[in-house]
């Protein structure tokens, strides 16, 4: 084909210069604008039920248009909308809740060792169970009756147990909870957002204790998370606390005279972390 021919057709096929656009012309934003109203104002009905009513006030609109206009706002079909979110029950419920997870520890060896922690939505307290390399039925059992005794005794027992479908929950295990008239809240497969709280938990003990200490065994993976348990619950301000540890009630007084005060550092976990007070 010569070149003049090429260009002949190139200019012919050109529709860059053209006014008008060629398929569907876009929905108007007073159109949309209504569509999102009538999802927020009526969030049991769906995007069929929500076509209707535009077009009963002149404005005809698909219904896969509204559904599409629905999904680009993020919002869910009903009746999914209908109802308190995740996010909501949490927060809600805080008080109530206690959320368990497991995670492992490698040793200097190269041995695997696992243990479970448990954390309180309402103070961030954490607990931290026993170590074992084999997390049987038995030892699961054994430490959710550790943790139902220790919350008994501080306070009523919690309204719901927070857990993911790992298979090393065992039936004994949610037993010691169930007869406590705990209810079990499972997350969905691979949803480890559900369980954030506990998530971010293992995540800090990570980062501030044991990827910084060369694990030896049981034993001594058993001393260091119980230095940490402690620091962490008695000591570490959480910003959803007001800068305030688990363990604290009230604000400390404002000290004012810096000058005339010394400043005391203690060592955790052989100086990984650092705590500081003011001497008495």
């Amino acid at each position: 084909m010569p070149a003049w021919h090429r260009k002949l057709i190139a200019r012919k096929r050109d529709y860059s210069t053209r006014g008008s656009r060629t398929g569907r012309p876009p929905t108007a934003a007073a159109l949309k604008s209504l569509v999102l109203r009538l999802a927020d104002e009526n969030p049991r009905r769906g995007h069929r039920r929500i076509q209707g009513e535009p077009a009963r006030l002149g404005h005809p609109i698909a219904a896969s248009t509204v559904r599409e206009i629905l999904h680009a706002a993020g919002i869910d079909p009903a009746p999914h909308r209908s109802g308190p979110t995740w996010r909501d029950f949490l927060t809600a419920q805080a008080q109530g809740i206690l959320a368990a997870d497991y995670f492992h520890i490698d040793t200097a060896q190269g041995k695997r060792l696992y243990t479970m922690a448990f954390i309180e939505h309402g103070t961030r307290r954490m607990h931290i169970t026993g170590v074992t390399a084999h997390p049987t039925a038995q030892w699961a059992a054994q430490q959710a009756r550790n943790i139902a005794a220790d919350l008994g005794a501080r306070s009523a027992g919690p309204r719901f147990l927070l857990r993911d479908r790992d298979s090393k929950y065992t039936h004994a295990f949610d037993a010691v909870f169930t007869a406590e008239d705990t209810e079990l809240l499972l997350s969905a497969p691979r949803a480890p957002r559900m369980n954030a709280h506990c998530e971010h938990v293992i995540g800090t003990i990570r980062r501030e204790a044991v990827d910084h200490i060369l694990i030896l065994g049981e034993s001594h993976a058993r001393k260091a998370l119980t230095d940490y348990q402690d620091h962490y619950n008695g000591h570490r301000p959480h910003q959803s606390r007001q800068q305030l540890p688990p363990s604290a009630t009230e604000q400390p007084a404002i000290v004012h005279d810096l000058d005339d005060r010394s400043l005391l550092r203690t060592r955790v976990l052989g100086g990984v972390i650092n705590e500081y007070r003011y001497a008495a």
